[in-house]
């Protein structure tokens, strides 16, 4: 066993405190070194990811295989470390602290960063949507997380915009009304490819799964700007 493994759980969780660190103190002697960094706040987001995945899937009523499963779409996780998942995703549904508590902690601890707070929505976004379903109660779940990590309203759409198809989504995507100048509209689309790209992310030191997840935003914005183009008449 790692020495990174168990600093990831029972050091590491000692550091965090809160509901957060209390359920990575409950892994002490679980190894998952390729998810878990030894330090609080890349181990953070994971844990926080896993957590709030499964406190979604308990929501929906979904099992624990499909919940992993649903999981490895956003992490790659290797065949030793299953189990592992599979154990907190355990300890999460079952621990009497509630989804709102390990948001309310993930808004605390990275208050000053509101992309690192994006990021973890998209994910949740992405384990929501990987049995190719997102379900009313998976929606009500990840608009009350957003609220509590600090987005409402616009801020919410545009992320929701990513994940789900409405009207007018290719300008709720951009951030944008459809009154916007197509000089506005190529701005706004520079502006956010150069702010989501995969090597802004990485110099956060965020886990390489968060990383991963800059690649589909970039493409969302692409797409949007694209189908504007196509409406207005540009392709």
């Amino acid at each position: 066993m790692s020495p990174i493994g168990l600093i990831g759980g029972a050091g590491v969780g000692f550091a965090l405190g809160g509901p957060l660190g209390a359920l990575l103190g409950a892994l002490a002697g679980h190894a998952l070194d390729r998810l878990l960094a030894p330090a609080p706040r890349p181990a953070a987001f994971s844990i926080g990811l896993i957590a709030l995945s499964a406190k979604m899937a308990k929501a929906d009523g979904v099992v624990v295989p499909l919940e992993v499963k649903a999981f490895r779409e956003v992490f790659d996780i290797a065949p030793e470390d299953l189990d592992g998942v599979a154990r907190v995703f355990d300890l999460a549904k079952q621990d009497t602290a509630g989804f709102e508590a390990y948001a309310r902690q993930i808004g605390t601890l990275f208050a000053d960063e509101p992309e690192t707070r994006e990021d973890l929505l998209d994910a949740l976004f992405h384990v929501a949507k990987a049995d190719h379903a997102l379900h009313e109660r998976e929606l009500v779940f990840l608009k009350e997380v957003a609220r509590l990590l600090g987005f409402e309203g616009v801020a919410y759409d545009r992320i929701e915009a990513r994940h789900v198809r409405r009207p007018g989504d290719p300008y709720a995507v951009l951030d944008l009304g459809p009154d916007a100048s197509d000089a506005q509209v190529k701005a706004r689309w520079r502006q956010l490819v150069g702010e989501h790209h995969p090597d802004r992310l990485s110099g956060r030191g965020l886990p390489p799964a968060a990383v991963k997840l800059a690649n589909d935003r970039v493409a969302a914005v692409n797409a949007a700007y694209a189908q504007i183009a196509k409406m207005r008449g540009e392709t």
